[in-house]
């Protein structure tokens, strides 16, 4: 070989040549143009298995294709892409995990807590805008992105919103920004609350502001934002008082059966059953003409004033000047800006009549000045009888009613496959402080983006893509989460595999999930995989039945207990407990709406999640939308120690990494399912109490066929993961050949390019291996790869891979797109807004006014109905905890009793459902 050898660069491992720099004679030039060929060849093919080898890796042994920085590309031995050393991102799931779960701590919690409970926040306010920078700043300074000199601050709507969501699937590198968005707001003004004499004049003016004590720091903003009702009606109206109970509609309905007429009477309705807007509309529609709700201590619980409690802050017990502020939204309607239902509030956006807000004024009032009110109403005992108060009442209620820019900041952790996202959220606004509600949730997501960070510092990339969310404007309406799906709803639909969302992370002892049945097991198994923060040999799944430590001098048993006893809500909790007791429950319950999920599920189709710790009967009494939602609350006994904090931190963070990290999704549509057979028990259940005829069969042969799909797919799941693992173990087994010539630099780029693989530098971490960016369209390429190429044809091993690779992706669409088969661009009727066929929040509440009928015919937890109650027992949960189950055949059953529109909805619902089964099969 003599020179010609220097001129040629041998392996350091294998020892072959590679190209030599010159040829001389025809019969080399000929040599040299066939080794051309097959080693260009030879870079497609190990370009194009390592695309799909670099992604599938976790399927047991991790194999990385070294792009270097030069201008040339080393294809090394299959041991040498094995090496941990050079595996993509550096980390296994494993070690990921485990280097995740140590970041968390209750000192960083507790920090961030009181970075974000230290003054109001009123979602579009200037405080509000300025939180919404400091978490975009958090986003950078975790995610080592780069800071400008300018803010990424965009208008809805503007080039520059569009193309940071839509841009995601380019993605090289994290970034952040913030969404500005234009819906309608309000702000309260002056507000009465007043009792007029015989003679016209005031004999009581009531203070309609909390009263702040000193003992807790939050006292002093106890005035700052004025007791409202957010999206409220302004009114100034007179009218005699009539106790309304929780204002549900079926004491509603029993006071018309009574022949109470309200028109032109002011309603008292306590909070707890259901949603306060709701409690509005019923009032309304009523014939009333103002409404004022309270905070009834018999709803909280054994923690009471008259059970040996001191009233916060001096003690655990409800503070009786505090007031509940909260939107009176008709939720159940449809969520988010009142005035562009169905498509984003942009600065220009037309406006139209709000349809989803009251057109009576209502204010929110204290236990003190609920009292004095109830006092007006002659032997006044609770007595649901529609005894009106002696002497009128005065309610005024003056809004200042603008557009109002809010802001949505968001970040992107771009993943190998891009075109599969996962997308994890938490509101940021609050009504006052908001310790727990939402800056418990905001602490939760903090941690997670530290520990996210210190994974990418060590090399570490997600197979999937993250976008994380911190919403605004949730508290009046949903409103930036709602506007951002209804911007971007077909990049969402096509590419959200799951949305995780934490509001309330933790305001008391129980921890409480809820989300979609194909979440269920890997919510499980998280839970089961994180210790429990406070008792040792336990796991945060066993927290679930978890309860308060104050009992006070009363029995705790709830059982026979009636719901005036408990409360609304805690009845309905207890009710979910017994549920959830049953051997073949999931545990998880279903999700209806009162946070930003609601989009995501009920409009979309994708599979949410939402939980944290919540309130039992025995926990301290939460001051739910109060100045007295305080960081010294949360310290003293929501969570002394902040550990309840670090524990959700941990467990959504662990979700999000195994639902970004492993090739196959982990949705379970089986176990969703199985859940459609047990809604449709229930519909039956309540037709044949209600009387009402009709027939299920062609549903029930539509769900069975859901299911035999399903299972069918869920044996293909198992056939394909065997494959790819083959497919790879054998791939590993046949050794590559390199080509190191730098005269080939520009076929390899070309080559990348081909399968979506591009060289680019892990910004954060000058160490690292390069790692390639892997497009789903990449196995698509490979006919093309064959196509420039002639009659040089892949090889079949790398063929079997990329069929294999194929087969998974196709089964992740399938999972992904699951409850994309629930959704009917109908939507339900009289709220189309909400399409979701399958589940959606009840009409009128979540219905928790099924429970409080039952319990007021028949006062104790445990026995079933008699034959003459209406509903079946199994609706007390699914109606009774914010969620309907099939809710438009549901709500055709139930509510309309019309057996024609019950045909109609069974039919649709049965057509929808077929079809799901028939994609499923596809």
């Amino acid at each position: 070989m003599g020179e010609k050898a220097t001129g040629m660069t041998n392996f350091e491992k294998g020892g072959q040549q590679g190209l030599p720099l010159f040829e001389t004679n025809e019969r080399d030039k000929k040599d040299a143009y066939r080794r051309r060929v097959k080693s260009i060849k030879q870079a497609v093919v190990l370009t194009g298995a390592f695309t799909f080898l670099s992604i599938w890796g976790a399927f047991g042994t991790e194999i990385k294709a070294v792009f270097s920085d030069a201008s040339t590309v080393e294809l090394d031995e299959t041991a040498a892409w094995a090496s941990s050393e050079i595996r993509p991102g550096r980390l296994s799931p494993s070690e990921a995990e485990k280097l995740f779960l140590s970041v968390p701590s209750p000192a960083s919690a507790l920090k961030t807590s009181k970075d974000f409970s230290d003054v109001p926040h009123l979602g579009g306010s200037p405080a509000d805008f300025e939180q919404a920078k400091s978490i975009l700043k958090i986003f950078q300074d975790e995610l080592g992105i780069s800071q400008g000199s300018k803010i990424p601050l965009f208008d809805a709507g503007s080039v520059e919103s569009q193309s940071s969501t839509l841009g995601i699937l380019n993605a090289t590198a994290p970034r952040a920004w913030i969404d500005t968005y234009y819906p309608i707001l309000n702000t309260p003004l002056e507000r009465e609350l007043q009792v007029i004499g015989e003679d016209g004049t005031v004999a009581w003016d009531a203070d309609v502001e909390e009263v702040g004590d000193v003992a807790d720091p939050a006292g002093k903003f106890a005035k700052t934002i004025g007791a409202w009702h957010g999206l409220s009606k302004a009114g100034d109206v007179t009218g005699k008082l009539v106790y309304v109970n929780y204002g549900s509609k079926e004491d509603f309905d029993e006071l018309a059966a009574k022949g109470v007429n309200l028109t032109g009477t002011i309603a008292i309705a306590r909070y707890g059953g259901l949603f306060r807007g709701l409690k509005v509309k019923g009032a309304q529609e009523a014939g009333a003409i103002g409404c004022v709700i309270y905070s009834d201590p018999r709803d909280d619980g054994s923690v009471t004033i008259a059970n040996g409690y001191a009233p916060y802050p001096a003690g655990p017990a409800r503070n009786p000047s505090s007031v509940q502020r909260g939107s009176v939204q008709f939720l159940s309607k449809y969520p988010g800006d009142p005035s562009t239902p169905g498509y984003p509030a942009y600065p220009n956006a037309t406006r139209e009549d709000s349809l989803n807000i009251p057109s009576i004024p209502s204010l929110p009032i204290s236990w003190n000045n609920a009292q004095k009110l109830l006092a007006e109403i002659p032997n006044f005992d609770y007595t649901l009888d529609g005894a009106q108060s002696s002497r009128s009442i005065r309610l005024k209620n003056d809004v200042d009613v603008k557009v109002t820019p809010i802001w949505n900041t968001m970040a992107v952790i771009p993943g190998h496959v891009k075109q599969e996202i996962v997308l994890l959220g938490c509101h940021r606004d609050a009504w006052v402080l908001g310790a727990a509600d939402p800056t418990s949730g905001t602490t939760a997501i903090v941690e997670i983006v530290k520990g996210l960070g210190t994974l990418m510092k060590k090399g570490w990339k997600p197979l999937r893509t993250l976008v994380i969310a911190s919403w605004d404007a949730e508290e009046p309406g949903l409103i930036g989460s709602t506007e951002y799906g209804e911007d971007f709803h077909d990049f969402l639909r096509d590419h959200v595999v799951a949305y995780l969302n934490v509001d309330v992370a933790t305001k008391g002892s129980r921890f409480q999930v809820g989300g979609s049945p194909s979440l269920g097991h890997l919510i499980r198994q998280v839970a089961i995989d994180i210790p429990h923060p406070t008792k040792a040999n336990k796991t945060l799944w066993d927290a679930r039945t978890d309860a308060g430590p104050l009992t006070g001098p009363k029995t705790v048993n709830l059982s026979g207990r009636s719901v005036e006893e408990i409360g609304a809500d805690h009845y309905a909790e207890q009710l979910v407990m017994e549920e959830f007791a049953k051997p073949d429950s999931l545990n998880i319950r279903p999700l209806g709406s009162g946070s930003d999920y609601t989009v995501f599920l009920q409009r979309i189709g994708i599979a949410s999640y939402d939980g944290g710790f919540g309130g039992t009967y025995t926990d301290p009494v939460y001051h739910y939308h109060s100045v007295y939602d305080s960081q010294r609350f949360q310290e003293l006994y929501s969570d002394p120690g902040f550990v309840r904090h670090v524990a959700v931190s941990k467990f959504l963070g662990l979700v999000t990494l195994r639902l970004l990290q492993p090739p196959l999704l982990p949705l379970n549509t089986t176990q969703y399912a199985l859940e459609l057979g047990n809604y449709l028990e229930k519909v039956k259940a309540s037709a044949s109490k209600l009387s009402v005829e009709a027939d299920f069969s062609g549903l029930e042969k539509a769900i069975i066929s859901v299911q035999d799909a399903s299972q069918e797919l869920d044996r293909v799941k198992v056939k394909a993961v065997k494959r790819l693992e083959k497919a790879i173990k054998d791939l590993e087994k046949h050794k590559k050949h390199q080509c190191t010539h730098s005269r080939w630099a520009k076929a390899a780029n070309w080559i990348r390019k081909l399968f979506g693989v591009h060289k680019h530098h892990e910004h954060h971490d000058s160490h690292a291996a390069p790692a390639p960016r892997f497009g789903l369209a990449a196995a698509d390429r490979t006919l093309a790869a064959e196509d420039a190429f002639g009659k040089h044809k892949l090889p079949k091993r790398v063929r079997r891979v990329m069929k294999a690779a194929q087969a998974v992706i196709a089964i992740n669409k399938k999972l992904s797109s699951f409850e994309r088969g629930f959704i009917n661009p109908e939507g339900i009727k009289d709220r189309e807004w909400y399409r979701n066929l399958v589940v959606a929040p009840g009409k009128w509440t979540g219905e928790a006014n099924v429970i409080l009928r039952f319990a007021f015919k028949h006062p104790t937890l445990t026995p079933p109905p008699p034959p003459s109650f209406s509903f079946c027992p199994q609706t007390w949960v699914r109606l009774g905890y914010g969620a309907t189950t099939f809710p438009a055949l549901s709500e055709a059953i139930e509510i309309e009793k019309n057996a024609t529109l019950v045909e109609y909805e069974i039919q649709r619902l049965r057509t929808q459902l077929v079809h799901l089964a028939d994609n499923l099969q596809s």
